[in-house]
């Protein structure tokens, strides 16, 4: 199935927010929610500063239950660096653990949305910082082909020993 990206509901953003202990002005209003695809679902909420981006402290088991109810992997949240560099974070309750290091379908979901919105066009690559503030720093490359629908990603994380 192709990337895809759909609508999200202000109900469904503001359970979210509350869930992640944000509010809705600490959001950035040029990349808006939307829930974007590419293999799993992905809801893409982006914040307004770097700060915001940093200080992730949410309700791990209400978190996870409106994930699961809802069919997310992950939340891609990410921090706009610049117009083709993105700092990223992606809480996984629903995995077991308080975040994902390095997150391939969520970054391709994450190129789609902004291919969607019109912020990445044709022959766009994309780099996605994932992993530093959790310490286990990771780069992800997306590309944007021209006449292909298909998002691809690249890239390397920090191996996580077992236990950690």
């Amino acid at each position: 199935m192709d990337p895809y990206v759909e609508p999200v509901g202000e109900d469904d953003v503001a359970q979210t927010l509350d869930a992640l202990r944000w509010r809705i002005d600490e959001l950035d209003p040029e990349l808006p929610p939307r829930i974007a695809y590419a293999g799993s679902r992905h809801l893409v909420l982006a914040a307004a500063t770097r700060e915001r981006l940093a200080d992730l402290d949410y309700d791990f088991p209400g978190l996870a239950r409106y994930m699961t109810e809802r069919d997310l992997i992950t939340l891609q949240l990410v921090w706009r660096e610049s117009a083709d560099t993105f700092q990223v974070r992606d809480p996984f309750p629903v995995g077991g653990i308080v975040e994902d290091p390095a997150t391939g379908a969520a970054a391709a979901a994450f190129g789609a949305y902004l291919r969607e919105l019109g912020k990445a066009g044709p022959g766009a690559v994309l780099t996605l910082h994932q992993g530093v503030d959790m310490g286990r720093p990771g780069l992800l490359r997306v590309e944007l082909r021209d006449g292909d629908t298909r998002v691809r990603v690249s890239g390397a994380g920090v191996p996580v020993p077992a236990g950690d």
